[in-house]
């Protein structure tokens, strides 16, 4: 598939896209504000058959006037990189390390890559012998690749680790790709919050990585954090970092019904500060209020509750919070949920209200000078 990226109009690229591995190329349109992760899923589905393990694949901009080759950033949009002349050129390939410098034949390669030094590279992660894995990605290994048993690449065993800082960043300086996936479709950005870890979670962000990928399932890192009841911290953290808000499983839930399902308060209060809809509805029509009441999750209740959420929403069987709780048996709850005053709910305003909570105004603008 062929890709050229011109201005055909106002707010428009032409993207001539070629596909290595598939000798076929196509010419598409997409808009300027287009991420590129959306750019490239057109792409596949222009394709005359389906790539295995398309979400390794990515928009590559070659080598051009000196300039290294680059993989584009999934997460940035497709205007913000410069095209030469009025058609550029993007190649859909197989993410790999991205040589600059080195210059290796590929007999020697071949050599390197194989299957007992890959296995002791990932014992060298995992192990966090940073010396031997620079030595080795020296010598023009390339971390991107799947442990053989698990599924699993030197990035996410990283990220795993009990103090992955320094090994994470060994890696990428040796060429690991941030969005490369393991098997099951996941970043180094997910494990780090499966993990609950909040050193790789910083140190991650600190090294480029998005706080918005998403898995085979479309979830992102910031899902993931209400579903695994981690530190409320490393919540705040990639919503402080621009994490959208928003993911939905096939069911519908949201961060928010999933933070109330769990009883996660401050992982809610994170949400709604940042602009959560503290009334949007699953698949069945239910409200984080009515997930609260079918769960017992007093606390969130009352947080929802406090922030002024509606509190007679129905959902699809027409049921309100209050009726679901009382079927569900929470009768305590479903009283705090009937006598719950108006004229209690508390000043709030998201982070996308009209003022600030002053002690995050200062973290934001700090953000925005720096």
């Amino acid at each position: 598939m062929e890709g050229e990226c011109s201005e055909s109009a106002e707010g428009w690229l032409l993207v001539r896209v070629h596909v290595p591995e598939l000798n076929v190329q196509k010419s598409l349109q997409f808009p300027r504000d287009q991420l590129v992760w959306d750019v490239k899923q057109q792409c596949l589905a222009a394709l005359p058959k389906e790539l295995k393990e398309s979400f390794n694949y990515g928009l590559f901009c070659p080598p051009v006037n000196g300039k290294a080759g680059k993989f584009l950033d999934e997460e940035r949009r497709l205007g913000d990189y410069p095209f030469n002349g009025p058609v550029g050129y993007l190649e859909l390939k197989y993410k790999r390390r991205v040589y600059k410098m080195l210059k290796l034949d590929e007999k020697t390669l071949k050599a390197l890559h194989s299957r007992a030094n890959l296995r002791r590279f990932l014992e060298h992660v995992t192990h966090a012998q940073i010396d031997k894995i620079t030595k080795a990605c020296a010598k023009g290994l390339d971390p991107n690749f799947h442990c053989h048993d698990t599924g699993e690449t030197p990035l996410t065993i990283a990220a795993g680790l009990k103090s992955p800082g320094k090994v994470l960043i060994a890696l990428v300086n040796g060429g690991a790709l941030l969005d490369y996936r393991t098997k099951d479709g996941s970043t180094a950005m997910h494990r780090a919050v499966e993990k609950n870890s909040l050193e790789a979670v910083k140190t991650l962000l600190e090294l480029g990585a998005s706080p918005n990928y998403k898995d085979s399932k479309g979830l992102t890192p910031l899902y993931l954090s209400v579903t695994n009841k981690t530190d409320p911290l490393l919540c705040e953290t990639l919503l402080h970092d621009h994490a959208t808000i928003g993911a939905t499983d096939l069911q519908g839930w949201q961060e928010v019904h999933q933070a109330c399902r769990n009883g996660l308060v401050q992982h809610l209060d994170h949400l709604l500060f940042y602009g959560a809809d503290m009334n949007g509805r699953n698949a069945s029509g239910n409200t984080p209020l009515h997930v609260c009441a079918v769960n017992a999750q007093d606390s969130c209740a009352r947080q929802l509750l406090f922030r002024g959420c509606d509190k007679e929403s129905l959902n699809f069987a027409n049921q309100t919070p209050y009726q679901v709780a009382v079927i569900a048996g929470n009768l305590e709850l479903a009283e705090v949920i009937k006598n719950y005053k108006t004229e209690e709910i508390g000043e709030f305003k998201s982070l996308y209200g009209a003022w600030f909570w002053l002690p995050l105004l200062k973290i934001h603008i700090d953000l925005i000078l720096n």
